[in-house]
Order: C-alpha cells, then structure tokens, then sequence
C-alpha cells in the first residue's frame, strides 16, 4: 500500500549539508527551508564526529544545528547514547520537543529529565531505552546514582548553554557527570582514555556568548583539536539584528506605570516581562491583573505542573504578558514573542543577551525595553559594551515622571528627583565615550556628559486600551 499523503518537498539546503531523508521531512514538516549560519556551519563537521564549540546568537536554530547530526548518526535501539545536559527545566522540555519534531521520521527517541517531576514518572519512560536523554545536571546525576540509568553507550555530550553550564553554580555538577563518560574527564584529573580505550563520545559545546574563561573550562573536557565555530557577528553583536532595542529612564515608583502605559501603547502580540525576584514578579503579575491585563508569572517557587500549565498557555495564546525571572530567559522559545521588557536590568550583561534572545526568532522582527534608574547607568554601559552598540532612550508617548511619594524610604541617596523632573541619567557613557580631558588640557570636556544625537523614540501609537490584547487562535 502507498502513502498517498502529500509531503511537502525536502529543504534541498539541507540535504546539501549531508543531512539524510527522513530527517529532512522532519525538518519539511517544521518548515525548515534554509539552513541558519550557526546551522551551516556546525552540522557538516559535527556529522564528522568532530568535538565542536559553536557560538551563535540566541533564537538562530542552535538546537537543530546540534540535534540533526546525533539523529542521524544514533542508532536505534542504543539506550542512552546522547547527553544533552541543559541550565533549566523549561529548556529540557524545549530541546526535546524541538527533537522530537526534527526526527518525527527517525526511530530515535528522546526523553526530558528534570527535577521537580516525580522521578517514578520519568522512570516509565527511560524502561523504554530512549537514545537520546535531555536533562538538568540535579536530575541527571539523581539519576546516575540510583543506577536508573548508565553512560556504558554514551556516543554524544552536548552542553547547552555552555557559558552556564560551566558557571560557578553548575561546574561540580558538569564535572561529576563528565567524569562518568567514558573518556571525557577534565585534563587536570589526568584521565583522557588514550590508547586502547575505545571508542569516544563525542562533544558539542553551544552557546550565545563564550567568554574566554569559559572557553578554557570547556576545552579541558574536549578532544583536540576542537573546532570553535562562530556564527557572523555572534562574537560581536550577540543580539540578533531583527530586535529593535531600546532603554527607558524610569524610577522605582514610576516603574509599573510605566510598564502599564507600554503595554497599552505597544499592544504586543506576546510579551515577556522579566524582573529580578520572585517576589517581584508575583506583585507585578498581581498589579497586571487587577488593572484588567491578562498576565501570568512564572519563577522557581511554582510547582513543575503549574510552570508546565503557564508555558502551555502562553504558547496556546490563553493569555499576552508573561511575568518571568531568568529561569525562563533561557528556556523559552515561542516564535511569536513579539516584546521583552527589562522590568528590572540585569547585573549580569550576559544575562540580558539571553533575556532579549526570546523575541526575534529565526528571523522574526521583535522589540526589547529596558528600564533604567538613574544610578543604573553602569549597568547599561556593560551591556552595550557586550552587544557592541548604544542603546538608544525611548519614551512612552503621554506619559509624565511623578515625583517619589512622601513616604518613600527604598531609593538609594541621589536616584530621584524630589520635584519630580525627569533627570537625565547623568555620566552614563562617561568612562566609555567621553573625550580625554588630557587632549585639551581642560577637564571641562570631562564634566559634562556625552549627548547621544540620536532623538528620544516615541513609542508605539495610539491603539484603544480594549484591544490591546489579540486572542490568537
């Protein structure tokens, strides 16, 4: 009997690059047509079994890029042959779906593990042998130590993330994991399985920012000679260039007004709001509701099943805004994210490339705010540094600065203004931009601060409050 279905045609792009049939309805099915840069170049070698470390801007196919070789090079019926260890649970669950679509047509199986889930219901699943495994390292070691699963097979170590992976807070866990992959143990334990040891895992390291330290921590676990793949302009605007970016100057007591009044203007499609605390977000999430917007929070005090419920409808359009800490900057990938607002800068720059890498995917236009107090001015400074470019002021259209409320005891010395004027933020590009006080021989030069010519962004336009949130269907 013959499948009559209609398929749509293989991405001829793709198959240039190697990649065999069934993956490549997979990737028809998805609506893969061209290759990304990062995709274009990781694939052919990583289809080689080279160990790879590759740096792309966020929401430009990483996943795919690292996902199409372990589908074609697995075999089926191997349990546990691929390791694609993951910062958070919502990136768990995104890789693994990304997977299981890429290779809807292959026989090889993947499965997400992470903490805050019952392991029992985990554990119905890897019975099964699955080939690939995506997890966090707390679950993965759980895991390992209770002999539920084993790394005997292991041909494939991906880190995800690298840059966090192999931060402070998950290195131990990195290297415990590590150490029990057959070859793969760092280099100053001494153990590199040369010489009659079999057969080695191969490794693929990716991330959107790779700094220096991160790339020598990374090497140790690696088999020379490693290629560093850099997507175009990845190592020097990690921010993709579809994102319209722009700053807010806004104090603590005026930060929610603001916020209300940008939404109503921008009228976004889907936005994320992301603030520094749980705690935050809970009240801002609160506030948003009792004014009529429809939002949800989501942080690391939720239950797994009520994050898992959130994400499940803010992908289904149930509801526009969603109020997030970082634990959702790099665990989301919704193609329709049409607005990031910085509620809160991060301290991390870092941590805003990965923020702002939630709208814009894949090509896709999308926008990014971030609010800034007046003595934030260094915080803006490090971030523009790390995406190579000035962030140019915006404001909202009507809307006026208040002065700080009579009882109010949170701001620090010297960041509002008690009349209530808006005040630049002063000596912002100062140590950056300013010109030498020693060229001139005046320090005048110096004292003032440098003007960017640029004038304020007027925001969005003027759409009746009762439509600012579109129902997809």
């Amino acid at each position: 009997m013959s499948d009559k279905t209609e398929h749509p045609p293989v991405p001829a792009a793709f198959a240039a690059l190697g990649v065999r049939n069934s993956i490549l309805r997979g990737l028809a099915e998805a609506k893969f047509e061209t290759p990304s840069e990062i995709q274009s170049l990781l694939i052919p070698p990583a289809l080689q079994g080279v160990d790879l470390l590759g740096q792309a801007r966020t929401g430009t196919g990483k996943t795919a890029a690292f996902g199409i070789p372990i589908l074609q090079r697995a075999e089926k019926g191997l349990a546990t042959q691929a390791i694609i260890l993951v910062p958070t649970r919502e990136l768990a669950v995104q890789v693994d779906a990304e997977i299981k679509r890429i290779g809807q047509f292959t026989p090889i199986r993947s499965v997400p593990v992470y903490g805050g889930q019952k392991i029992m219901a985990q554990m119905k699943f890897l019975k099964h042998g699955p080939e690939i495994l995506v997890g966090t390292p707390g679950r993965v070691i759980d895991l390992l130590d209770r002999r539920i699963i084993n790394f005997n097979n292991v041909r494939f170590v991906v880190l995800d993330e690298v840059d966090r992976m192999l931060d402070i807070g998950f290195r131990d866990d990195i290297r415990n994991i590590l150490s029990r992959v057959k070859g793969i143990r760092s280099q100053e334990e001494g153990a590199r399985d040369e010489g009659g040891g079999g057969a080695r895992a191969q490794t693929m390291f990716v991330s959107a920012t790779i700094s220096e330290e991160i790339e020598r921590l990374a090497r140790k676990y690696m088999r020379e000679p490693v290629e560093k793949l850099i997507a175009p302009g990845a190592d020097e605007k990690p921010t993709v260039e579809e994102v319209a970016q722009y700053y807010l100057s806004a104090e603590p007591w005026d930060k929610y007004r603001m916020l209300r009044a940008l939404l109503e203007k921008e009228n976004p499609d889907l936005a994320i709001v992301f603030t520094r605390t749980k705690r935050g977000a809970e009240k801002i999430a609160k506030r948003l509701h009792a004014d009529g917007i429809e939002c949800r929070e989501i942080h690391g005090n939720l239950a797994q099943n009520k994050r898992d419920h959130v994400m499940k409808g803010f992908r289904h359009g149930k509801f526009d805004v969603l109020i997030a800490t970082d634990l959702a900057s790099r665990g989301i990938d919704v193609a329709d994210i049409s607005h990031i607002i910085n509620y809160d800068i991060p301290e991390d720059p870092e941590v805003y490339v990965h923020r702002v890498g939630r709208t814009a995917r894949m090509g896709a236009q999308g926008k990014a705010f971030t609010f800034v107090q007046k003595d934030q001015g260094d915080e803006l400074t490090k971030i523009e540094n790390l995406i190579n470019m000035v962030i140019p002021v915006a404001k909202v259209e009507g809307f006026e600065p208040r002065p700080p409320p009579a009882d109010w005891t949170d701001a620090k010395p010297g960041s509002y203004v008690p009349t209530g004027e808006a005040k630049p933020v002063v000596n912002r590009f100062e140590r950056a931009y300013s010109p030498s006080a020693g060229a001139s021989g005046s320090s005048s030069a110096a004292q003032q601060p440098v003007v960017i010519q640029a004038p304020p962004r007027t925001i969005g336009s003027k759409i009746p409050i009762n439509r600012r949130h579109k129902r997809r269907r």
